[in-house]
Formats: C-alpha cells, sequence, structure tokens
C-alpha cells in the first residue's frame, strides 16, 4: 500500500478512520466476563499449563529447590504478597482466587514448625503455594485492557510471561520484597495508582472511580527498563523512558474534541525529513478552500500549496483554476491537495511514522505558538512537537540535518522504539495523584458504562 495513503493527512485522513475505532472501543468497552461466570470458573494454576520447561517447577528445578519466597533474602516478600492477594479487588480481580488465608496459614505453620523435617516439608509446601499464587496473580494482571487500543504491532500487545520467566524476574530484582511491594513487573504508574487506591488517596469517590479507571488503561503501559516514548493525550505531554526512569518531556498539541487523537501503541519504524503535507479532504475544505475562494490562486503559491490529480507516485499536477473552490469549501467536490517542504509546511521539518491505520504519528509544526497554550487541542489527530529534533536526537542518538536532507528523505530507525499513545486522566505526580480533564470524554462515557452495567450486574473491570 502507499504509504501516502496511510499517513495522518493522507487520502483517508484521521478524522474518518477514528470514527470506526470510536465505535469498535465502544463496543469493547461494555463487553466483559460476568464476575459470577468467573467466580465460578475453577481457576487452572500456571504451573498445569505453560509449556515445557516454562513451569513452577522447572524454576525451583533450575536452582536445586533454593527457595524464593523462604531465602534469607527475601525479607517481608511473603507478607507484600498475601496482602497485594487480599486486595486483589482493587485490580478488578477476586481476592478469594488467590487462598491468601490458606497461604498465611500455611507460612505460619512452616515458620512455627520445630521438628526439623517437619519444617522442611512444611516450609517446601508453603514456598510452592506462594510462587503458584504469584505467578497466578501475575498472570491475571498482565492483559490487554480491553479500551479500544490499536496495536499496530502485536508483540507490543500485554501478555502475561510464562511462570519460569515470572519467577526469574522475581528472583533477579534487586529487592524481592519492594518488587512485589511495587508491583515491578507492572509498569510503574500502575503499581502508584493501586497504592493511591489502597491508601485511599482521593478526595471523593469520584476521584476514586477515575483513579481506578486509569489504573485499568495503565495495564498496557510497558515494564522494564527499555527504552519508549508515552504521549498522554489527556495531559497533552510526551515522555521519553529509558532505564526505567523519564528522561525527558515536552508538551505537545494533540487533537480537537471533534478528531480525538486515538490509543495507539506501535513501533517508531523512521523519520521523513522534509515532508510533504497531504491535505484530508475535510480540511481542505475548511482551511483552504474557504481562502482559495476569497484571495484567488495566490493563496496557493503564497503556502506551497498543490492540487493533485491522486494520491499515486505518479500523480500530476491539477490546475487550480479547473477546481470549483466554492464547491470544495461546501462539501459538494472532494479535492487531493498536498503542501510543499518548507517554512510553511504543517508537518514542520520532520515526522516520526509508525504507519497505522489511524494514519497517526509524531511530527514537527511551524504554528510555534500552539505550543504556549494551557489547552492545547488543536490537531487533526496527529500529535504535534514542541521540539521535534530534540526528540529526534534522542531516538536516532545524533542530529537529524533536514537541511541537507532531501524531500520526503526517510531515514530509518537504527533500533526500533516503541510509542504508547494513551489517555490518563489520573497520573502520579511525585507524591500525589494529578487529575487532568476528560477532553475527549472518555471518562464520562466509560463510567456511565461500568454504572449501567453495574445496575444490570455485569462486570466492566478486568475480573478473570
Amino acid at each position: 500500500m502507499n504509504l501516502k495513503r496511510e499517513e495522518c493527512t493522507g487520502h483517508w485522513p484521521v478524522h474518518f478512520c477514528l470514527r470506526g475505532l470510536m465505535i469498535a472501543a465502544a463496543a469493547m468497552a461494555i463487553v466483559a466476563p460476568s464476575p459470577v461466570a468467573a467466580e465460578q470458573r475453577a481457576p487452572v494454576t500456571a504451573s498445569q499449563t505453560p509449556a515445557s520447561g516454562q513451569s513452577i517447577a522447572d524454576f525451583y528445578r533450575a536452582r536445586n529447590n533454593y527457595p524464593l519466597w523462604l531465602s534469607p533474602t527475601a525479607g517481608d516478600a511473603p507478607q507484600q504478597l498475601i496482602a497485594l492477594l487480599r486486595s486483589a479487588n482493587l485490580d478488578g480481580l477476586y481476592p478469594d482466587k488467590y487462598h491468601a488465608d490458606a497461604l498465611q496459614q500455611g507460612l505460619d505453620q512452616a515458620l512455627a514448625e520445630k521438628n526439623p523435617k517437619k519444617q522442611a516439608e512444611a516450609k517446601d509446601s508453603a514456598e510452592r503455594a506462594l510462587s503458584d499464587a504469584f505467578v497466578s496473580y501475575v498472570d491475571d494482571l498482565v492483559h490487554d485492557p480491553n479500551i479500544g487500543i490499536l496495536y499496530v504491532d502485536a508483540g507490543l500487545r500485554p501478555k502475561p510471561p510464562s511462570p519460569l520467566v515470572t519467577l526469574l524476574n522475581a528472583a533477579a530484582a534487586g529487592s524481592l520484597s519492594e518488587y512485589v511491594r511495587t508491583l515491578g513487573w507492572m509498569n510503574p504508574y500502575y503499581g502508584e495508582l493501586r497504592q493511591a487506591l489502597a491508601n485511599h488517596e482521593y478526595a471523593d469517590d469520584h476521584q476514586r472511580q477515575l483513579i481506578a479507571l486509569n489504573l485499568e488503561r495503565t495495564r498496557a503501559l510497558p515494564a522494564g527498563k527499555q527504552r519508549y516514548v508515552l504521549v498522554n493525550a489527556a495531559q497533552q505531554r510526551l515522555y521519553m523512558f529509558e532505564g526505567g526512569k523519564m528522561v525527558d518531556s515536552m508538551v505537545v498539541v494533540v487533537g480537537k474534541p471533534k478528531y480525538p487523537t486515538p490509543l495507539i501503541t506501535a513501533y517508531i519504524r523512521f523519520a521523513s525529513l522534509n515532508p510533504y503535507w497531504y491535505v484530508p479532504t475535510d480540511l481542505a475544505a475548511e482551511r483552504i478552500a474557504p481562502n482559495v475562494v476569497k484571495r484567488g490562486q495566490r493563496y496557493l503559491d503564497d503556502l506551497g500549496y498543490q492540487v493533485m490529480s491522486d494520491w499515486d507516485e505518479n500523480a500530476e499536477l491539477v490546475d487550480p483554476k479547473s477546481i470549483d473552490w466554492k464547491g470544495v469549501a461546501d462539501g459538494k467536490v472532494e479535492v487531493r491537495i498536498r503542501q510543499l517542504p518548507g517554512p510553511h509546511n504543517s508537518m514542520g521539518r520532520m515526522k516520526f511514522m509508525f504507519p497505522n491505520e489511524a494514519g497517526v504519528y509524531l511530527h514537527d509544526n511551524p504554528e510555534r505558538e500552539l505550543f504556549t497554550e494551557a489547552s492545547r487541542l488543536y490537531s487533526g489527530g496527529c500529535v504535534r512537537l514542541e521540539d521535534a529534533a530534540r526528540l529526534g536526537r534522542w531516538l536516532f542518538g545524533y542530529d537529524l540535518d533536514w537541511e541537507v536532507a532531501g524531500t520526503e528523505q526517510r531515514v530509518p530507525m537504527p533500533s526500533l522504539v516503541p510509542v504508547y499513545i494513551t489517555y490518563l486522566t489520573a497520573l502520579p505526580e511525585g507524591s500525589s495523584i494529578a487529575f487532568y480533564d476528560d477532553v475527549y470524554g472518555r471518562d464520562a462515557t466509560r463510567l456511565a458504562t461500568t454504572s449501567s452495567a453495574a445496575q444490570d450486574g455485569v462486570a466492566t473491570t478486568g475480573t478473570r
């Protein structure tokens, strides 16, 4: 497929693609398992189902049965785990599934037993039970939150690790107790929001609901120390993460409420220097045609606009005089326009591409005054960058020199970096939770759906 037809401002602009995505998201928002059905379903322990060589037994076999939870360095990790399991309702899960009381009883018995042989047996039993519960809990936590995210690259969809990997990651943590307390296998935002719920760090029930709602959204974000870009459309800000920490950030401009920036997860694959702007037909009618009617062809010439026959590679230029511009402005005539690279180009000097069906990407922008606004909801769905050159330097490790580049010169990424475009209206900020306006009405829609489903006795959180 011609990439021009996939771009934010190509033949199928983001505005039209988003309508289908929003309908799909709304449908997915109300499809959830019944809590009764989930409760009645007999839980299958992870140790019974993994692929060969990936089970809990394989973990212990590889370490000659050396304990994880009852090792001298484990600290209070068992108690931290039991506390998490008792409060699994905060995760939208059923605490009873994990048998926390039995775990505590087995742990107490193992520690109290005086007979060496019986103590060894009790400790082994308690150790395996804790691992089984932990693996089951991690398996339930790590999943796609089913909120209408477009996963361009399937490998970025959240998927629980095998029991072996789950336990190896825990064993590799600097402090097992801290790893469990902070839910180190999840994105840090998840652990902090969950802690806020557990500690009642909210002013009222509405804030509690917002924290819970955003907790679910953070399931889609990565854990670990890999490099990634996070765009929070609700906050209109972009973050760069590396080594498990935020290393830089910048303000961005995102879609207008009528053209909301969608939820997308994808790998950034290349930069395009000195790009054309392929104007969506609705923006051509809304922004360009009225100015042509008023000022004539000079408006097109001054800003570098060209009328094209189509979006094919061999498209021909069309004489603007042959176009019924009033018909375009009235929405009766469709026209294809591109803008040449230059100081007026709406893409600026570079854009960062992760080709997707919604036609969204990150790009430079010459309208610098927009970045000083408190509310930055001006785009047609794409993400405009406060400092595209700085992001490029971080992504590529060197400055992208657009001045010597050709038109739409593609620069492949040296290594793929994922971008997560999300919508967090409650976000950890220092020692508190910051709340952001529901600029796209997604919270209101979700909470209304949750309330309606609750009245019907249907769960809308991730009950598993």
